[in-house]
């Protein structure tokens, strides 16, 4: 164990190397500046190779592995059917659980995201209070939970890929004409950051191990495209909620109006 931690530790340095040579090297020979509180950055950044690397190794021992368990569980025929054995045709509402389980983990992993956190964060203090952080994260791991439910549904149909993904854009550019224009850049940036540090191991363990459990389908091209699901509903949520908090602030206007 304590040989496999120094591994990824050494691939995470190799890694990072690039990122720290260019900082430096813009840092000194561009601006010709010394790095700011030195001392402080360089502790910082060993903590955050430190950080990294358990994080990698948490991934690959716990992460990863849970969700491919929890996929192949929860679509084993035994559990599905009661008997080891598939029938024929067994038709998409018999993995219902499939659809929850997929749900509340995109929901559970986008709450806890940090990367949603932060966003949602600095919404909060740029719009003086207007948009609430629990509000927002609460609307973006809703499109979360749609997009994995719909993808589990996908990777257990065997339909294509780009339909979905297709169709969804178009509801996207629509919305996009007329949704508040405050609110679509922060949409758009509400779909990019659920694809983070706790979402993404535990959706791909998912995507994987299901597609790898259903017959007649292939990891290779069944078992990825979650994410991409992951990225694609939150925008359509959010805005959404915009759209209809302006409606419906509209209509409660114009009742007190009349009174």
């Amino acid at each position: 164990m304590l040989l496999e931690i120094a591994q990824t530790f050494l691939a995470t340095c190799r890694d990072v190397f690039p990122v720290l040579a260019l900082i430096v090297g813009f840092q000194y020979i561009i601006l010709r500046q010394p790095i700011p509180r030195l001392p402080q950055m360089a502790v910082g950044f060993v903590c955050v190779l430190i950080g990294l690397t358990l994080f990698l190794v948490g991934l690959e021992k716990a992460l990863f592995p849970l969700g491919k368990i929890m996929a192949k569980q929860l679509s084993a025929p035994e559990f599905v059917f009661g008997k080891e054995v598939v029938p024929d045709n067994p038709g998409w509402r018999a993995y219902t659980w499939v659809y929850v389980f997929g749900a509340l983990i995109g929901f559970a992993t986008t709450i806890a995201e940090p990367a949603l956190i932060a966003v949602a964060h600095k919404a909060h203090q740029v719009s003086g209070g207007t948009i609430s952080q629990w509000g927002l994260r609460l609307v973006v791991a809703l499109g979360v939970a749609m997009g994995i439910a719909l993808g589990t549904f996908r990777i257990i149909t065997g339909t294509p890929l780009f339909l979905y993904i297709a169709a969804g854009y178009l509801v996207v550019v629509v919305q996009t004409i007329f949704a508040p224009k405050a609110i679509i850049p922060l949409a758009y940036d509400s779909g990019g950051v659920t694809t983070s540090t706790v979402t993404v191991p535990l959706v791909a363990a998912l995507g994987l191990g299901l597609s790898a459990t259903i017959p007649g389908r292939n990891p290779a091209l069944d078992g990825f495209g979650l994410i991409a699901f992951a990225s694609l509903f939150p925008i359509i949520t959010v805005m959404g909620y915009a759209q209809v908090t302006r409606w419906w602030g509209g209509i409660y206007g114009k009742f007190t109006r009349e009174r």
